[in-house]
């Protein structure tokens, strides 16, 4: 999980909200582009929750792009109807499973593993769901070379960091193995590197590339350089 740093909505979701009267309210079951105002209130929200995630999913940090991601309610909207269109309350989510992993779930007559925003589904505690807008997030977690989610050994984190890698579904053997490959791909060149250039590795990682894009599973990448650095120094 990365930080997400939230940016103003875009302003033809503003508009289109702006747009309510005595006959009709703006609600998330009537968010629709609209041809005769020329306002594109969906499009336009969901490509700028895209563009300030670096297009890369807000739960476990998969390469999304409209095609393959959906609007996801932080706090769910049946629990929390007054949030329904609250920017700061929306996000993008991968679609919950990993295309190739449904194709063979499905020529075996058997259920895909979800995650992320469709395995979460309507859950959300204060004080247990650890989320892509706390400034510290990436603090919760830690990861091991196969590619699984740890909880961080910090006391104060641990049962949130457990609840939420639980309620999200984040160790499917998919995303397991596809951040395992991220991993290795890292190790294969970590050794020869010394604390300087370990740095600058890191500086790379945390930002976004030319595209306005971060690098996927840029967060388990930065957690094993940065391991590396404190053996390093």
């Amino acid at each position: 999980m990365k930080f997400i740093r939230k940016l103003g909505e875009p302003s033809d979701f503003s508009c289109w909200k702006s747009l309510g009267n005595e006959d009709w309210e703006p609600s998330w079951s009537n968010l629709r582009d609209d041809r005769q105002s020329n306002l594109k209130p969906k499009t336009t929200l969901h490509q700028s929750l895209i563009d300030e995630q670096g297009y890369i999913c807000c739960y476990c940090g998969r390469r999304i792009d409209r095609t393959i991601s959906h609007i996801e309610h932080l706090k769910p909207r049946q629990l929390y109807p007054e949030l329904s269109l609250d920017y700061y309350n929306l996000l993008a989510s991968c679609p919950g499973y990993l295309e190739e992993e449904d194709i063979k779930a499905l020529t075996e007559a058997q259920a895909p593993q979800k995650h992320c925003g469709q395995f979460k589904d309507n859950w959300y505690d204060d004080k247990l769901t650890v989320t892509p807008l706390m400034s510290d997030c990436e603090d919760y977690f830690r990861y091991t070379a196969f590619g699984e989610i740890l909880p961080t050994n910090d006391l104060e984190k641990k049962q949130a960091a457990q609840e939420t890698i639980k309620r999200l579904g984040l160790n499917q053997h998919a995303l397991e193995r596809e951040r395992r490959k991220s991993i290795e791909a890292i190790l294969l060149d970590i050794d020869s590197l010394n604390a300087e250039e370990l740095e600058k590795l890191i500086y790379a990682y945390e930002k976004l590339d030319e595209n306005g894009k971060f690098f996927r599973f840029c967060a388990v990448i930065l957690y094993v350089l940065r391991q590396a650095l404190r053996q390093a120094s």
